[in-house]
């Protein structure tokens, strides 16, 4: 190994580890980096396709293409100067292992080493590798690249109910990991509607109409309304959401093939929402026992699902003490 040590009495200089998120536009850098590429002494990349460098070239830095080892920085910092490596998407392991080694030694003076991050991610900015991922898994996988919105519906029933059990649980590490799960449901089904002859749409798509309602949707937060309650609140969504769907009843858009004592809570609130008064149907049978009893356990603000998965879970629990005894 050449000897790399910094010439006696000379100041031993600087090395600037440039990073940058593939998910920002290239060019644009924070100012920090601006000003360390435009008085750096060189400007090193070992990528010759990195997005930045013509950007870089643009602004009028010379960016040296090379892929220096740890002791080639030690010696072109040598004189107190600064270098600066714009970095690949892997980092530069392999260089900062070296300065690593090199420092363990004990037998080189090092250059000061800054990790100085060139641009950051925006909130969201990892949804973009989601949907860089999956259109691959879409174009090379064999399952996947068969599957159908019909195909996958009942997936997206499965993920709901995980999601809803990891929530009641209280379970932070599987809420997360649920959400997920159900956010893929959405990528997924958004990716095959690409491809579709007729009416194709794209995740950006399903994005835009969300926001659009959610915005015409709260007028309290977005307009001139005043909401200072979440019954108000409530009163706004309702009256925005049935001039969007021009409604002729209040059941109109209530799913009939949600579980039943879910559907029966719906139809009740949005009878009491409307203030209709709308008597219970009156006949003999276990069904109508149970549509009173969700529609008073949606009166006094209980979700029936919920409360019976819970009295469920006692249940289970019951069975596994008798099991174990």
């Amino acid at each position: 190994m050449n000897d790399v040590t910094a010439p006696t009495g000379s100041a031993t200089g600087r090395v600037v580890l440039l990073t940058t998120s593939h998910r920002v536009a290239p060019g644009l850098l924070s100012w920090p980096a601006w000003q360390a590429l435009r008085s750096a002494d060189r400007v090193l990349c070992a990528d010759g396709a990195h997005p930045q460098l013509p950007y870089l070239r643009e602004a009028g830095i010379r960016v040296d293409e090379a892929a220096p080892t740890a002791e080639d920085l030690v010696t072109a910092c040598a004189g107190g100067r600064t270098v600066v490596v714009v970095a690949t998407g892997e980092g530069e392991p392999a260089l900062t292992d070296g300065l690593a080694r090199l420092a363990g030694s004990g037998r080189v003076s090092l250059p000061e080493l800054e990790l100085l991050p060139a641009s950051y991610d925006l909130p969201g900015a990892r949804l973009l590798d989601l949907i860089q991922v999956m259109d691959r898994i879409r174009a090379e996988c064999p399952w996947s690249s068969q599957q159908t919105h019909k195909g996958l519906a009942k997936y997206g029933i499965e993920e709901a109910y995980e999601l809803v059990e990891a929530i009641e649980d209280g379970d932070r590490d599987e809420l997360r990991e649920e959400l997920g799960d159900v956010l893929l449901q959405v990528v997924f089904h958004a990716r095959i509607a690409e491809e579709d002859e007729d009416a194709p749409f794209s995740i950006d798509d399903v994005a835009a109409t969300i926001v659009t309602k959610l915005v015409h949707r709260h007028p309290h937060v977005f307009g001139d309304a005043t909401a200072t309650t979440p019954e108000e609140v409530k009163e706004h969504w309702l009256r925005t959401k049935a001039v969007e769907k021009r409604r002729e009843s209040v059941t109109d858009g209530i799913p009939l093939h949600q579980p039943g004592l879910a559907l029966a809570a719906k139809l009740a609130s949005r009878v009491r929402s409307a203030g209709l008064e709308v008597p219970l149907p009156s006949s003999e049978g276990i069904g109508y026992e149970l549509l009173a009893l969700a529609a008073r356990a949606e009166a006094e603000g209980v979700d029936p699902e919920a409360a019976l998965r819970a009295a469920a879970r006692a249940y289970r629990d019951a069975i596994r003490a008798i099991e174990g005894t």
